[in-house]
């Protein structure tokens, strides 16, 4: 193997760029969070609050003058001359209690949101059930036997797992019922004392039945089918034309064969489509309506506001704490301190992390302020009309603008939501495809699945359109698009096909 040299040139991002880009990403809640960590990580960073007591022009350019040999710098006219004794252990320890403090400040704060959290918490399908559950007088090996179905219930509140199988689950060892919890997800065993009784499938369906009485109706039905017939019986429906539909007609019901219904049952138009719709009511997963989804609350980073005919952007970071460099540093980098080479070489790597947070933040603050004001240019058709007006943009579009990188654009817009007239948005909203159209020009996707959704519901229900149909009307608005396009726009914005949507 032969050694030489070889001359290369190698783009590297520097540690400034890599933070700088990391704070694009963050959202306002997340930026403050990041404030507070730099604030206990380091003495030199604190909070700006009296205008009076900002740092005055030039004197950060002063320390900037700094070299590495030694890092000295003259002492400004006004410092006083005992300046330089200034108790460095003292700083230090000062600088660790803020430190505790803000810590323990954080760690309370973050301690009172997780409770307020799991307070707003809902209540699961298996809490509510076992609740209604217990208030129930069974036996104790009933009770074993609802509790062991109850915890095996899909998020739907459909029953997944046949009577047979949950029977042979339930054994009796030494006279004591093994019950396995959860069959499916664990391997844990609970023993209940139960002496001189049988677990048979009628049992395990005796007791299904009490647990298809509880709420939300529906629950522990063994499928749509017999949850549906579950809702209609609790209606009191259950000999009516729609329980018929559902238990004989099931089928014909799902895929919508109206004609096919109508030659099978004795009964007029008017009462046939009358148990259509309150077949179409029922919940056929009725296990849904109760989550443990925290409800998040949505807090957007950027404000448009509507003055006089403009639009302004103003971003939300009024909670955000503004930063600052503090000036004990020029105590401890004059010249003359007792303060000892490795404190001053302390100081200088902080000030140097403090001067990247700071510079950082101002730098999101600007190119944030800068793409949103291009995107609100761009789409004020869409915040004076409506989506009807929403213009195709990508984002090279705004990147071109700007004078930034496209991934730049796609850091800054990630995860972010900003409130305008027309209501709060993700400013990922603002950016669609096209659909071309003739004679030029283009139409933004959503703009198009807006004008499709409003034609299905302008449709005559007894004759609904097809896709086909659909595609002409759009193609004779000038629209360039095809009969799969529309296919899938109609799906992607959950409309059903023509003959799931016909009315008799």
């Amino acid at each position: 193997m032969e050694l030489g040299l070889h001359v290369t040139l190698k783009q590297q991002i520097s540690p400034q760029l890599m933070y700088s880009l990391k704070l694009l990403q963050y959202t306002t809640l997340e930026l403050e969070l990041e404030i507070k960590e730099k604030l206990e990580e380091n003495p030199l960073l604190e909070i700006e609050e009296d205008e009076e007591d900002q740092e005055e022009p030039g004197e950060r350019e002063a320390l900037e003058a700094k070299n590495s040999d030694g890092g000295q710098v003259d002492a400004e006219p006004e410092l006083k001359n005992d300046e330089g004794n200034i108790d460095w252990d003292a700083y230090i320890k000062d600088g660790m209690n803020y430190q505790q403090d803000s810590r323990e400040e954080f760690e309370n704060k973050e301690e009172q949101d997780i409770l307020e959290r799991e307070g707003n918490l809902g209540m699961t399908l298996e809490h509510a059930l076992l609740e209604q559950f217990h208030l129930i007088e069974v036996s104790s090996l009933d009770r074993e036997i609802g509790e062991y179905l109850i915890g095996n219930l899909e998020d739907d509140g459909l029953l997944g797992i046949s009577l047979e199988y949950v029977a042979s689950e339930l054994e009796f060892i030494s006279g004591k019922l093994q019950i396995k919890k959860r069959p499916i997800q664990s391997e844990a065993f609970l023993e209940v004392d139960v002496s001189g009784v049988q677990v048979e499938v009628e049992e395990v369906e005796r007791v299904l039945k009490i647990i298809q009485t509880l709420e939300p109706t529906g629950v522990g039905a063994r499928s749509i089918q017999e949850c549906l017939l579950l809702q209609l019986q609790a209606m009191e429906l259950g000999d009516s034309l729609a329980a018929k539909l559902v238990s004989e007609h099931w089928e014909d019901v799902r895929n919508r064969r109206i004609a096919a219904i109508k030659k099978m049952v004795k009964a007029n138009v008017e009462d046939i489509q009358h148990a259509l719709k309150i077949i179409a009511g029922l919940n056929p997963h009725p296990g849904l309506t109760i989550s443990d989804a925290p409800i998040i609350p949505v807090f957007p980073d950027l404000f448009v506001e509507k003055v006089d005919g403009d639009y302004i952007v103003l971003l939300n970071d009024r909670q955000v704490p503004r930063l600052r460099i503090s000036r004990a540093y020029h105590a401890i980098l004059t010249k003359g301190s007792k303060s000892s080479e490795s404190e001053r070489q302390y100081v200088r790597q902080k000030l140097n992390d403090a001067k990247w947070v700071v510079d950082s933040i101002e730098q999101r603050r600007s190119t944030m302020m800068k793409v949103m004001t291009y995107i609100v240019e761009a789409q004020r058709g869409f915040l004076d009309n409506g989506l009807a007006y929403l213009r195709p943009m990508i984002l090279q579009n705004v990147a071109d603008h700007v004078g930034v990188h496209a991934a730049t654009v796609s850091r800054v817009t990630q995860g972010k939501y900003v409130q305008t007239p027309r209501g709060l948005f993700k400013l990922k909203f603002f950016f669609d495809g096209m659909i071309p159209k003739e004679g030029g020009g283009e139409m933004a996707t959503k703009s198009v699945k807006d004008r499709l959704a409003r034609l299905i519901r302008e449709e005559d229900a007894t004759a609904p359109l097809s896709d086909d149909g659909l595609m002409k009307i759009l193609q004779s608005e000038g629209m360039q698009i095809k009969r799969r396009t529309v296919a899938k726009y109609r799906d992607q914005i959950g409309i059903p096909v023509a003959r799931m949507r016909k009315q008799i």
